[in-house]
């Protein structure tokens, strides 16, 4: 499997006042730290290295972390440094640690979808990068996609339309040159993917599973039961997570 490079850097103020003192990463679930449930369902889909994009407390991870050897995994760590880069500074940023083609997901989303699958479909479609979709409906957060035939005709989380029923599943492939001749400042992932679109470099894959986070407290609960009663893995794969066709 690919390295998959984590967004943890941001302050998490939709959480406050948890987070005044711990980063979105360390935020409790289930009596353990959100991240130990993050990096568990990573090594069971296939992965074995995994780079945490930090910044705000990002030490605090990085003590909870440490080299990933609880967890079967070897995690290494980019810094923003003292000014927040964003999402897609951080990626750009973190370059030297990843390879030529790497997974993009959040800090504080948990995707229980079949991992292998969308890298599979990513090397088949020879495309620049790849968003992941999920049919929301406006369900769970504003639907900001149009999805169709298998491919994704726009996307905007700032300008939605009528036909925009999926939405931004959270995780991403991309190639190491999209973000090769990128300067490390402040840019959003929104920005590259709407990029890629436009010259019919971004691929898709739709994702049937719905996707967790602990971007809010109403997350954090909902998280919380699903993980109660979450589905077995076997072989990396989430048995009820096979991709829609």
């Amino acid at each position: 499997m690919m390295t998959a490079a984590i967004l943890a850097g941001g302050l998490a103020k939709r959480l406050r006042p948890l987070t005044e003192t711990i980063p979105k990463s360390l935020v409790p679930v289930n009596g353990e730290p959100f991240v130990a449930h993050q990096l568990r369902l990573l090594r069971a889909s296939g992965f074995d290295r995994v780079v945490m994009c930090v910044g705000h407390m990002g030490e605090m991870v990085r003590d909870v972390v440490g080299g990933g050897a609880a967890f079967g995994l070897q995690v290494e760590y980019s810094w923003d440094g003292q000014v927040q880069l964003g999402t897609g500074g951080a990626i750009t940023k973190a370059l030297p640690y990843l390879g030529e083609e790497f997974f993009v997901m959040y800090g504080d989303s948990y995707l229980p979808c079949p991992y292998q699958s969308v890298e599979a479909t990513f090397l088949a479609a020879r495309k620049q990068g790849l968003m992941t979709v999920f049919r929301n409906e406006g369900q769970w957060d504003a639907s900001n996609v149009e999805f169709r035939d298998g491919r994704i005709a726009a996307y905007d989380k700032e300008h939605r339309t009528p036909h925009m029923h999926h939405i931004d599943y959270g995780l991403g492939v991309f190639k190491r040159s999209v973000f090769a001749e990128l300067p490390a400042v402040s840019c959003d992932l929104a920005a590259i993917y709407q990029g890629l679109l436009a010259h019919n470099e971004l691929a898709a894959f739709e994702v049937r599973e719905r996707f967790y986070e602990v971007g809010s407290f109403e997350g954090i609960h909902t998280l919380s039961s699903y993980l109660i009663g979450s589905p077995q893995l076997k072989d990396g794969v989430l048995l009820d997570s096979e991709p829609v066709s």
